[in-house]
């Protein structure tokens, strides 16, 4: 599809945008991880090029992260960076082995609370993660707070990017807001004579092109047992942070992304990142949403921010080492503020109070511990929820038939949570001779459903009464042992639907 001169000038001038925007970050989190600067930068234009190629979710922007970058830490400290190479291809062969098992397809089982508190979670730590470049290192080598005049001109520095993001769009779009205002500010200490924090205090980001280098690590057993844990668990974190991200712009965008064809791309970014000394990474939330709220959906802005991003180490570092840190900081609390779903803290109150715990859990464990545990204790909440509120459902009304015979006629979902429920609604010892279980208004959903019904009849069998299971699906019928002779069919009338259960095909 052809793209018209505004898109394509957006996606261009978005792209330019990002590209600046990724180099604090991948500076910030390649030091996080106790690596060198290019280790960081080389990971960021990898990951950034290679998935807006290949990717699922044209638009958005991946690189180097600080939820990888914690969990790197430990790896670098105890074993060097040649096994952090090692372990950043082992968690791309990972991740395209998921993305070939097609798992990138349970990511739209993820409830809407835990995407909310996913992104407010991730919200705050892009906030969070801004506040370092308040401190500077003293003489005694610790980092310490800001004070006094160069506070102040941090402040207002920061407050006039922030203005001009939000200003600029109700006046003109030519330019994106975001570039516009690290323009300006740049320019503004420059020529006005203004002492602030640059990019170049935080490392220099002068170099050459990625070198490719196969990790210096003992190809053998041990060393699988040392990074496969790593690699493991940064697999899981990447994939999770990117597939959420892709949701999220899905929404924003309504359109619908690849999550297999991500999984791919990110597997493909990772393990070409560790062959060329890079850190690995996964989707940036705050890089995709100014990509995504500057227009550029297409895959020329991710493009053009990996081709932008080598240049600055190529050819431009003299003139990016000079751009304030407080405009790159003004950017990413915009970013931060957009991503942050305020829309959440209204309906507490308006929505079922597990919800909100789910949301409020999920945000919590995000800014506390990892994105990946969030993400599972969330789904886990929601899960058990949903469990408990089906499992109360499970109801029988009883009637007497023309020929004497007890009708219990079910309704609801019989699972694993609602069969001692289900257990609970019959009375074999005060029942008649004959029995008869309607199922017609029922689902049996699992193998502990089966276990229940057959359990039921064998009670009913053992003081000698008839038992009658009617209107039971066939694939139910098959998995029953006890029960199985009990089973009254109408071909006309049985359910249609299929038991959720391991042993069937």
């Amino acid at each position: 599809m052809s793209m018209s001169f505004q898109e394509t000038r957006n996606n261009l001038l978005s792209g330019l945008t990002v590209a600046l925007a990724l180099v604090p970050e991948a500076l910030a989190f390649a030091l996080v991880a106790h690596v060198n600067p290019l280790t960081g930068l080389y990971a960021a234009f990898m990951m950034c090029l290679v998935t807006a190629v290949l990717g699922g979710r044209p638009g958005m922007i991946s690189g180097a992260t600080g939820s990888m970058a914690v969990v790197m830490v430990s790896l670098v400290a105890l074993h060097g960076v040649q096994y952090l190479f090692a372990t950043v291809v082992l968690l791309g062969l990972l991740q395209l082995v998921f993305g070939a098992l097609k798992f990138g397809k349970f990511i739209r089982m993820v409830p809407h609370p835990v995407m909310l508190g996913f992104v407010n979670g991730l919200a705050i730590v892009i906030f969070m993660a801004q506040l370092s470049h308040f401190k500077e290192k003293g003489a005694d080598g610790a980092l310490h707070w800001l004070t006094g005049m160069p506070l102040a001109v941090m402040l207002g520095l920061v407050a006039l990017s922030m203005a001009i993001i939000y200003l600029l769009p109700k006046l003109t779009r030519v330019v994106p807001s975001a570039l516009a205002a690290i323009i300006v500010v740049a320019l503004l200490t420059q020529f006005g004579g203004i002492a602030t924090r640059t990019v170049g205090d935080l490392a220099s980001i002068k170099g050459g092109l990625p070198p490719f280098h196969i990790p210096d690590v003992p190809w053998n057993f041990q060393t699988l047992r040392i990074v496969f844990p790593y690699a493991l668990i940064l697999s899981v974190i990447g994939l999770t942070e990117s597939l959420l991200t892709l949701n999220l712009i899905d929404e924003m965008t309504e359109t619908r992304g690849q999550p297999n064809r991500e999984c791919m791309a990110q597997g493909a970014a990772n393990v070409l990142s560790g062959l060329f000394s890079g850190m690995g990474g996964c989707a940036m939330i705050g890089q995709s949403m100014i990509n995504v709220n500057a227009g550029a959906t297409r895959r020329l802005s991710g493009i053009v921010a990996g081709i932008a991003l080598l240049s600055f180490i190529l050819f431009g570092s003299d003139l990016i080492e000079r751009i304030p840190l407080a405009a790159l900081v003004g950017v990413m609390f915009v970013v931060a503020e957009k991503t942050f779903e305020w829309g959440s803290v209204r309906v507490f109150g308006k929505v079922p109070r597990t919800d909100a715990l789910v949301v409020v859990a999920v945000t919590l464990v995000t800014v506390f511990s990892d994105l990946a545990i969030a993400v599972l204790v969330g789904v886990v909440i929601a899960a058990l929820v949903f469990a408990w509120k089906h499992a109360k459902q499970i109801s029988v009304t009883t009637s007497i038939d023309a020929q004497g015979s007890k009708i219990y006629a079910l309704q609801g979902s019989l699972f694993f949570a609602s069969v001692t429920g289900f257990t609970d609604l019959f009375t074999p010892r005060e029942d008649p001779a004959d029995v008869i279980v309607e199922f017609k208004a029922a689902k049996v959903m699992d193998h502990s459903a089966i276990e229940a019904i057959d359990a039921l009849a064998d009670r009913y069998l053992k003081l000698g009464k008839q038992l009658h299971l009617r209107h039971l699906s066939p694939d139910c019928a098959e998995l029953l042992h006890k029960a199985r002779k009990m089973i009254e069919v109408n071909v006309l009338e049985d359910p249609k639907y299929h038991l959720a259960d391991d042993q069937l095909g």
